[in-house]
């Protein structure tokens, strides 16, 4: 049976992310709490809007009420990466070669690790950016659709266009495939290696609410979500991806909504966290379930795995959070 570490923070819990082994808790004030042979705090921000994992470096990026976006290494130091004062920097990005994006208003950013810095106008409010897996470039979600752009060249932007707001985007890990989180009850999705002319929409729709969370396995053969009384697991491992092929549910609890999901970063197997503040581990290949939490004070906002695949770090909208140990 998983043993729980209960750690209790004072207010909104942003994420939780492991470097390497070791837990990070980013909280609402501003603060990073680290679990490293004891409690240690680092002071990010004035007020934190953002917590991500670097996917390409064992660090942290966050940006804040303090217009400032910082990089946090795995001993709790920190780098200002970039400052835009009097903006609230909501939307972070990490990439390859030490790259980073961040946006505010209708502007991407971009910081190379030489520090030069390139910006991006964009016709409407920037919600999100994604680096794609390989090369430099980005995405940047906003009103009706996805823009495309290379950071080191001249070549045109392209625009991936659907009607709505886009308020999320994904790369799918092997870079065919862009996924958005929509401000309906739905996803979107663009197959990126089509033929011209090819139809290249994804429609991935039917959750009862907004989908909140998002995560890839890790060889990228499917998608898991929240936003539905279980995980939805689209598969993306076709040509086609999930187009003309229903999702897996897994996890079904009736009438009680999934609110975050992690994959494990080794195996096909997935934590998922409930707004009664339950978290289960399911496996793909047979659907066969573990309970890894009861149900606590606060719906799950946050849950991460150790590179190690043996713990999971959660936390909740009530500061509620925790270690889970899965090899207990």
């Amino acid at each position: 049976m998983p043993t729980v570490a209960p750690f209790d923070l004072d207010g909104h819990v942003i994420a939780t992310q492991f470097l390497g082994d070791v837990p990070f808790f980013a909280t609402a004030a501003g603060e990073i709490r680290r679990l490293d042979g004891g409690e240690k705090v680092t002071q990010a921000h004035q007020g934190m809007l953002t917590c991500i994992k670097d996917p390409f470096s064992t660090t942290l990026l966050t940006g804040g009420e303090d217009g400032k976006v910082m990089r946090i290494a795995a001993d709790g130091s920190t780098t200002q990466i970039a400052e835009a004062p009097r903006k609230w920097i909501t939307v972070v990005a990490g990439g390859p070669q030490g790259s980073v994006a961040y946006a505010y208003g209708k502007s991407s950013h971009v910081v190379l690790s030489d520090g030069t810095a390139k910006e991006f106008a964009e016709e409407r409010t920037v919600e999100a950016l994604a680096f794609a897996p390989k090369g430099l470039r980005i995405a940047a979600a906003r009103y009706n659709g996805v823009t495309l752009h290379w950071v080191n060249t001249t070549a045109p932007a392209a625009d991936l266009d659907w009607k709505g707001a886009h308020t999320g985007v994904t790369f799918s890990p092997d870079g065919r495939f862009i996924v958005t989180q929509m401000q309906e009850n739905a996803l979107h999705g663009w197959k990126l290696d089509g033929k011209a002319g090819e139809a290249r929409h994804m429609r991935m729709t039917g959750y009862p609410a907004k989908v909140k969370s998002l995560s890839w396995s890790p060889k990228g053969k499917w998608l898991a979500s929240s936003g539905a009384p279980a995980a939805i697991v689209w598969p993306f491992s076709a040509k086609d991806g999930p187009m003309g092929k229903a999702p897996l549910e897994l996890g079904t609890r009736s009438t009680i909504m999934t609110t975050c999901v992690a994959f494990h970063p080794v195996e096909e197997v997935l934590a998922i966290g409930f707004i009664d503040g339950m978290i289960l581990g399911v496996r793909i290949a047979d659907g066969k379930e573990a309970l890894l939490r009861r149900p606590g004070k606060g719906a799950i906002t946050a849950m991460s795995w150790s590179s190690n695949g043996k713990l999971v770090a959660f936390g909740s909208e009530a500061g509620d959070c925790g270690i889970i140990d899965i090899a207990a």
